[in-house]
């Protein structure tokens, strides 16, 4: 099945592609942080945090006022913007791997002549099959769980304490030497590898997952200082927004450098919002008007800030407003870059008409799910309403909350054009529209 993918996938691509260059096809960053609050970013309206390169990115490109994360949990997340479809169409609808059969931007990328790495956090399974290069990507250092620790590079949050620091399948050991810098150091070897520097000259894509600011929170000492006045845990939290925004203007800093600024496609997002775990002092992250957080399908917790810049396709400076999704990057930058995107049924659409030109979105409705079993928490948006299914609230830390944020009604719905904070449940009068929803919904994982 999956070799029937990959043909059908590269005929497509060489009837779309037609007498394309590889000279005239943009390289692709895609830069992912992890755990961090709906408005955490400077040019967001936060007064208390600095992300001067996050602010470039969108002052010289687009700032995205409506994204949202394909899950409020990271390996769901991660899924959802590396195969373009729901997490749970996907098979992972929560923490786990990422199946084998599925098609990953990396796969349908490499098979359309780029080169493709995968540079951070990986959190989609261990073994040969279903790790980075399982999965398309054709170099990749890193960790393989959820979080490490950044200076001996070990995962000691559940189970066995294990080192976690990979290259390219190898295990390596760099004990004291921090993290963020080994990562800039691998993109830029990445980036030399593709661009000039041998004869491997190609467009190339590169994922790049941050692994900040996901507890332990690890600022550098000059951004602790420089928040000393900061309450904790907003204090932790902040120095390691800024050490991330600082290690992720070295590399913008580098394509500059390299000439390569006007011919790369530089996105970033978190994969969903920011984390109010106990191991994360119970937050620091600022979801702004939005209720909840991590782990909720509250808006806190799947609406998170985003930037992107391709200079001479996209304005700068602008701002675009339109209900955009994780999912939706894969068909995008596979139409930017002229790629074949999979036979298999995708989720995302293509957002250029939206970005270029500020178009309306192409889509009205999305679906989340977050977990599985017989009662999983799930929201269905269509236009301005969205319903919650099970609804949990992370906004308070999580050693403060009954039954896990659990929320005693089942259904929660919301007019997000008048109540985007989410405050008031309007289940109960608009029962019409709940049931509407919740077809819909049923309509949508019959699919799976």
């Amino acid at each position: 099945m999956r070799q029937t993918v990959f043909l059908l996938l590269t005929i497509a691509l060489t009837l779309a592609i037609g007498d394309v260059t590889d000279a005239e096809r943009p390289n692709v960053l895609i830069i992912y942080g992890d755990d961090q609050g709906s408005i955490d970013m400077g040019c967001f309206g936060v007064k208390d945090l600095k992300t001067p390169n996050m602010d470039r990115l969108a002052s010289q490109g687009l700032k995205l006022t409506q994204m949202y994360s394909a899950a409020p949990v990271c390996s769901a997340s991660r899924v959802g913007l590396l195969t373009g479809r729901y997490p749970a169409r996907a098979g992972q609808p929560g923490n786990g791997d990422l199946k084998t059969e599925e098609v990953t931007i990396a796969e349908a990328f490499r098979q359309s002549g780029y080169a493709t790495g995968h540079v951070g956090k990986w959190h989609l399974g261990r073994t040969e099959t279903i790790n980075p290069a399982g999965q398309g990507f054709d170099r990749w250092f890193g960790h393989l769980e959820g979080c490490i620790d950044n200076f001996s590079h070990f995962f000691y949050w559940s189970g066995p304490n294990r080192h976690d620091l990979w290259d390219n399948g190898a295990e390596v050991h760099r004990p004291g030497e921090y993290f963020p810098q080994l990562m800039v150091d691998r993109c830029k070897q990445f980036i030399d590898r593709q661009s000039g520097d041998s004869t491997e000259d190609q467009p190339w894509m590169l994922y790049w997952a941050f692994n900040a600011p996901h507890y332990p929170y690890q600022g550098t000492p000059e951004w602790l200082e420089h928040y000393s006045d900061l309450p904790t845990p907003r204090r932790e939290y902040c120095a390691f927004v800024s050490t991330m925004d600082q290690y992720i203007g070295k590399v913008l800093d580098y394509l500059d450098e390299r000439g390569l600024a006007d011919d790369t496609i530089v996105i970033y997002q978190p994969d969903h919002g920011h984390s109010t775990e106990t191991r994360a002092f119970g937050g620091g992250g600022d979801a702004g008007p939005y209720r909840g957080a991590k782990f909720s399908l509250f808006e806190g917790g799947i609406r998170v800030p985003s930037v992107v810049r391709f200079p001479g396709r996209l304005p700068a400076g602008e701002t675009r407003d339109q209900f955009i999704t994780s999912c939706d990057w894969f068909p995008t930058v596979a139409q930017w870059c002229d790629v074949a995107l999979p036979k298999t049924k995708l989720d995302g659409v293509s957002m250029v008409d939206v970005l270029a030109k500020n178009a309306p979105a192409p889509r009205e409705q999305f679906y989340w799910q977050m977990g599985g079993g017989r009662s999983p928490q799930w929201a269905v948006r269509r236009g301005n309403w969205k319903l919650i299914g099970n609804p949990r609230d992370t906004t308070p830390p999580q050693t403060q909350q009954v039954n896990g944020g659990q929320l005693k009604e089942k259904l929660f719905l919301a007019d997000l054009s008048r109540d985007p904070g989410e405050q008031q449940n309007l289940a109960g009068e608009h029962s019409d529209l709940v049931i509407e929803l919740m077809k819909l919904r049923e309509q949508i994982i019959s699919d799976f």
